[in-house]
């Protein structure tokens, strides 16, 4: 699996947790081998940015996700096919600051923001309850598989 991290935040990030993190969840999730996907580390001013182009919303966010083959989890006897996942932008910034208020490590709130942003790029949603029900207890699982420990509480509403 190909998985790429650019980190232009200016902040240091424990880039091959996430990078562990991405093939946990590939998989658990089985997804091809051969997937691809790329995380972005931005500060501030250019996640106000990729947040007004992709969504149009004004202000800086915590993860932005771009699917780009809309691949699905797959399934032992079927894997997600071959393609490329899509990209994840998180900003270490933001990150820092809610996991601050939230009271765990911004390595952990890290870590969720990219299980969050790689279920985005798979599919799921949490516009409406059921959605965040599945979404999140799936985040949480993944989170807590990956870490062995329990996942950090939730900060994305």
């Amino acid at each position: 699996m190909s998985i790429e991290i650019n980190n232009e935040s200016g902040v240091a990030v424990d880039e091959a947790e996430l990078v562990a993190l991405a093939r946990y969840v590939f998989e658990r999730l089985f997804i091809h081998p051969q997937a691809e996907l790329s995380i972005l580390l931005v500060d501030e001013p250019a996640m106000e940015k990729l947040h007004i182009e992709l969504m149009d919303e004004p202000g800086s966010t915590d993860v932005l996700s771009v699917p780009m083959d809309e691949l699905t989890p797959g399934t032992p006897d079927k894997p997600t096919p071959q393609g490329m996942l899509g990209d994840i932008a998180i900003c270490p910034q933001v990150a820092e600051l809610q996991a601050a208020n939230a009271g765990h490590s911004t390595q952990d709130e890290m870590l969720l923001l990219a299980t969050h942003g790689i279920l985005h790029l798979l599919g799921f949603d949490h516009a409406e309850p059921e959605e965040k029900e599945e979404m999140f207890g799936l985040q949480r699982e993944l989170l807590s598989g990956f870490t062995g420990k329990d996942a950090p509480a939730e900060t994305i509403q």
